[in-house]
């Protein structure tokens, strides 16, 4: 028997989860289904407890989470070889040597090869230019025990630093932690060591100054201003004389952390708690500098923007898609950073509207997020509307003069463009870039009849050992239900060794023969006959092989459509009597079929 060739490539594929059961494709050959292994995040699942596998023809295929084993969402999934190193073959002096055995040892050793040169791709290397003094030998145990590797001047490892050492260091990882959190006040104080050395001098002001030693904790607090102010003494002078009124701020220092705790400064992503490390309040603001507008947190909705992100009444961003993500954001195909008002915008994708809050999250203001995953070059739409109050527009003050452009929402007529064209309609000029005046849409009789016309399908029936039993395969399903319209031909073509029939019983003991013929020891036709019952295709030679053939009754799948031409023609009372379906519309529309649902272009 023929077998699978292995395919260049890497034996491991990934995938970022949805969510879903899958499936989910390897492209490397297998030949059983425990020659791979799969992984979500760092746990290795279970065969039949956890997945499934399905197999192509050519030995590639899929995985399929069980009911209930679907991996979280976002939860990375990989496929692997895991073929179990071992020889099933063996050659012995003046025994069979068949192609296929040599076959099959050729394969498990390249296999075995891919396996290891996937694993070592994902071990630590030496560069190509690495002289050629190898090996690159680690020092001995009794050297390396209790040390830190590291690296000398020739690149070559030593094992120099004790561990111990870390351990002391990690013993006092806080201190560490603190002395690092005040570096910025240690290296002030550094750069002031002659104004610490004047003060010394004044010892007796110091003791002054130690009786106001709250005042000085806060002046501590804004050493930068000191140091401004050191070099305006005349400055410094004023200040003293005004210690009072210093020391009132100094007692109000609560006041003026509570407006820290409000306006949160700027930021280039929603802040997610105060300054202080407590939680967000109602009302707190921030300048969002992505967007460059001022939001308003709420406890209800999170954070919003303050006035509309959208300059003027609408924006528009265009996204292509790579990759698989479940999130838009940032800059578009034109360099535009995405910017909305929370609900205020249409998300399209590939031209299909999404439904807010069902297919798309549209809350945050600057990201999309999507319930299923998007697919690489998707391209997403979005329409983002401004947000503004009519109330507060006053059209008879607001403009007084000139003709609003089409550019900005016009229509480029003057009031005396329109004197004596009443009942007239505003119409896109030839050169689309303006209005003109014209008739008004007529009204318009459409009538429709609908039909079915037969067709022809050709199906490639392919064969398979499934479990050491052959199974019939149709579009790379194994058995696959077919759905056989009334009146369509249907030609299958087969192997020789496996004549496909029709049978009208699951235990094929029924032959159909209605409307069927063999064309050819490889090659099947029926013609679905009216009301045919439910059937059941098989080999004639092998039991088990087969599947269901439903017969359904057709879906018209053409439309003559008779109008009345914009009052040109009339439409006499037999002709519309015999109408399927009658509508009374505007001129200018198109209709269609899309599997018997009448579709509507204006």
């Amino acid at each position: 028997m023929a077998i699978n060739p292995i395919l260049t490539g890497e034996r491991r594929n990934q995938y970022t989860s949805s969510g879903s059961l899958g499936p989910y494709n390897f492209t490397f050959v297998i030949f059983a289904d425990t020659d791979l292994a799969v992984y979500v995040d760092s746990t290795k699942k279970t065969l039949t407890t956890h997945y499934t596998v399905s197999t192509n023809t050519n030995g590639t295929g899929s995985i399929t989470f069980t009911s209930g084993n679907a991996p979280a969402n976002a939860a990375i999934v990989t496929i692997i070889g895991n073929k179990d190193l071992a020889r099933a073959t063996v050659f012995s002096s003046g025994g069979p040597l068949t192609a296929d055995s040599l076959e099959t040892e050729f394969n498990n050793g390249l296999l075995f090869l891919q396996q290891l040169d996937e694993k070592i791709s994902r071990c630590l290397t030496l560069p190509i230019e690495t002289a050629n003094t190898r090996p690159f030998a680690l020092p001995n145990k009794s050297t390396r025990a209790s040390k830190i590797m590291a690296f000398d001047a020739n690149g070559n490892p030593e094992t120099t630093v004790n561990s111990a050492g870390l351990s002391t260091l990690s013993g006092i990882a806080s201190e560490i932690q603190a002395v690092a959190a005040i570096s910025s006040d240690i290296t002030a104080v550094n750069s002031n060591s002659t104004n610490i050395n004047n003060l010394a001098a004044q010892i007796s002001a110091v003791t002054n100054v130690n009786s106001n030693l709250s005042a000085i904790t806060t002046v501590n607090s804004n050493m930068s201003a000191i140091n401004t102010a050191n070099s305006n003494s005349t400055a410094i002078t004023n200040v003293s004389n005004a210690i009072t009124n210093i020391n009132q701020v100094a007692n109000n220092l609560s006041s003026v952390s509570d407006f820290a705790n409000i306006y949160l400064g700027a930021a280039s992503s929603n802040p997610t708690q105060d300054p202080d490390g407590s939680a967000l309040d109602d009302g707190d603001l921030y300048f969002n500098t992505t967007t460059n507008n001022l939001r308003v947190f709420s406890t209800a909705s999170g954070w919003q923007a303050a006035g509309s992100v959208t300059n003027g009444t609408s924006a528009r961003f265009t996204f292509t898609i790579t990759g698989t993500p479940t999130t838009v954001s940032g800059n578009d195909d034109a360099g535009n950073a995405l910017a909305y008002d929370a609900n205020f915008i249409d998300v399209y994708v590939n031209g299909a509207k999404m439904v807010n809050g069902t297919d798309v999250t549209v809350t945050s203001g600057n990201s999309l997020v999507f319930a299923s995953a998007l697919t690489n070059g998707d391209v997403v739409d979005c329409v983002a509307f401004g947000t503004f109050q009519v109330a507060n527009i006053n059209a008879g003050t607001a403009i007084t003069s000139g003709t609003l452009p089409v550019a900005r929402g016009g229509t480029g007529k003057t009031t005396s463009d329109l004197s004596g064209q009443a009942g007239k309609v505003l119409v896109v000029n030839a050169a689309q870039n303006g209005f003109d005046i014209g008739q008004a849409s007529t009204a318009e009789v459409y009538g429709f009849n609908t039909s079915f016309t037969a067709s022809t399908v050709y199906y490639n029936v392919a064969v398979q050992s499934v479990g050491g039993a052959n199974k019939y395969f149709i579009m790379g399903t194994q058995q696959k239900t077919l759905e056989l319209e009334e009146g369509n031909t249907y030609i299958f073509d087969h192997p020789s060794a496996h004549p496909l029939r029709f049978s009208t019983d699951s235990g094929n003991t029924s032959a159909y023969t209605t409307g069927v013929t063999v064309v050819s020891a490889t090659r099947v036709q029926i013609v679905v006959a009216a009301n045919a019952p439910t059937l059941y295709y098989y080999c004639s030679s092998h039991a088990a092989m087969g599947g269901q053939a439903n017969t359904p009754a057709p879906v018209n799948n053409t439309l003559q459509v008779t109008t009345t031409n914009q009052g040109a023609d009339n439409i006499d009372a037999a002709t519309y009597a015999a109408f399927d379906d009658v509508i009374f519309a505007a001129s200018g529309i198109t209709f269609s079929l899309d599997n018997g649902d009448l579709i509507a272009t204006i």
